[in-house]
């Protein structure tokens, strides 16, 4: 059957699709920017009937086919179209790491690559592990308690976060767009629901970035911070998927050989002694 999830998926990214992208005349009468839903079932090959139930969550499970020509139709990326794969069939998946622990070898490995800072996440963004430099870095979330140490309850619940992420909007999104990717992957996991109940409650911001229905993997790109002592870093990203079907991370921060940021970096070691 499909989901609430689903239909509210399908109906956000129906609504970014311009008309004049597939082709169809835009016209003056249109109450939103969006395809209609007739538009998108014609350009799928279903019908409108069927497309309609599959927005208001009440059709039956939708072929391979079906998602595949709606994928094509709304222009999903790869993330996006892996999200509606989970949504239109979720089954329980391995949670790795879902107790908190990671392995003591992860752990090793956090140390040995010190200089760079390097830390482990999970789904949801919570914080699992991390290496002396990665503590020096991102020093406000180090003094969180370990138990609600997650990246998303800082970004949008700690004020400080607004100073430090030179580019807190970018952060926030990405942020947001992974947690909801991570609903997808483990559908109904407690701790996930109680983490968007608390931030959907306490930011009116939280609440704006979750109704886009953005969703994100990991991926790598670069990160901007106003750091208290070494002043401001600009250091490239690689999220990586850790071995054994669950959905921990390994995050490394580096900058290029002999630049400004990683001078600020030399300078964080040298003050670890």
């Amino acid at each position: 059957m499909a989901t609430r999830e689903m239909a509210a998926f399908l109906r956000s990214r129906r609504d970014r699709v311009r008309p004049g992208a597939v082709g169809l005349p835009e016209g003056e009468r249109r109450r939103a920017p969006g395809l209609r839903r007739a538009e998108v079932a014609l350009l799928a090959g279903i019908s409108p009937d069927y497309y309609m139930r599959l927005e208001q969550g009440r059709a039956g499970r939708p072929s391979p086919s079906v998602l595949d020509a709606l994928a094509r139709v709304l222009g999903l990326d790869d993330d996006e179209r892996d999200h509606l794969y989970r949504l239109a069939e979720p089954s329980p998946a391995h949670r790795g790491g879902e107790d908190g622990r990671v392995e003591a070898r992860v752990r090793r490995l956090l140390d040995v690559i010190a200089p760079v800072p390097a830390y482990v996440v999970n789904g949801r963004l919570d914080v699992l592990a991390w290496n002396a430099m990665a503590a020096a870095l991102l020093c406000d979330l180090a003094e969180q308690p370990e138990p609600s140490r997650n990246m998303l309850r800082y970004a949008f619940l700690d004020p400080r976060s607004r100073a430090f992420y030179a580019d807190w909007e970018t952060i926030a999104l990405h942020g947001v767009a992974q947690l909801r990717t991570a609903t997808g992957q483990q559908p109904g996991d407690p701790a996930t629901e109680a983490l968007i109940a608390e931030l959907d409650a306490e930011s009116p911001e939280f609440r704006a970035c979750w109704e886009r229905q953005d969703v994100k993997g990991p991926g790598s790109g670069s990160k901007t911070y106003r750091h208290p002592v070494v002043g401001t870093v600009t250091l490239d990203y690689v999220g990586m998927v850790l071995p054994g079907g669950g959905d921990l991370q390994f995050v490394t921060l580096t900058a290029p050989e002999g630049s400004p940021s990683q001078d600020a970096l030399d300078k964080l070691a040298d003050g670890l002694g």
